[in-house]
């Protein structure tokens, strides 16, 4: 991960944002709620494999329950706080994705995911990504994991709980954010 600071001189405005992803559509990039650009490296092949795995499950559980809409580590929302971020999965409740103009769906969407996943790359420090699932719950977030399959570990996140640590967990639970989703992580620990 790669981060520019451009205040106080210069200023990344949405529309700024918006076509410096679209003439750089190789790069992954994500703005802070402090208007510094964060250029993210892109996973190797193992991440890339777990990520879809990941993302997969979500998407299945949610079409065959409807509740909602899914989205993968390319989509990019406005969250409150003004950052522009992209989570490596995304699930949002369906009226709340209704209620957004189609004009805003097609560009960062103004709103903060239900439920995130963040995967620890082996290139990525682990202390950002705490920090960006906690700006993620500050947000509305109402569910975050964070995923390290290095450490074997996961750290969930919920709003008004203290981060719950995981060794090796078999499979992870949707509780009542998520109603009857479980996430099976045996192929991340062996």
């Amino acid at each position: 991960m790669i981060s520019l600071t451009l205040q106080p001189n210069l200023t990344l405005t949405d529309e700024t944002f918006e076509q410096l992803c679209h003439i750089n559509p190789d790069l992954r990039l994500e703005r802070t709620a402090q208007g510094d650009l964060i250029a993210m490296v892109p996973a190797g092949s193992e991440s890339g494999y777990y990520n879809a795995n990941l993302s997969g499950q979500l998407w299945y559980w949610n079409n065959q329950t409807q509740t909602g809409y899914t989205f993968d580590s390319s989509s990019g929302f406005t969250l409150p706080n003004g950052a522009i971020s992209s989570p490596d999965a995304a699930w949002i409740e369906k009226s709340r994705w209704d209620a957004i103009p189609i004009g805003q769906r097609r560009k960062f969407a103004p709103l903060c995911p239900d439920f995130v996943i963040e995967l620890q790359s082996p290139t990525d420090e682990l202390s950002p990504l705490q920090a960006k699932l906690q700006e993620y719950l500050d947000n509305g977030t109402r569910l975050g994991w964070l995923i390290a399959p290095d450490r074997q570990t996961v750290y969930c996140y919920q709003p008004d709980r203290g981060v719950q640590i995981l060794q090796r967990p078999p499979s992870l639970s949707g509780a009542d954010v998520l109603p009857g989703f479980t996430l099976d992580l045996q192929f991340l620990w062996t």
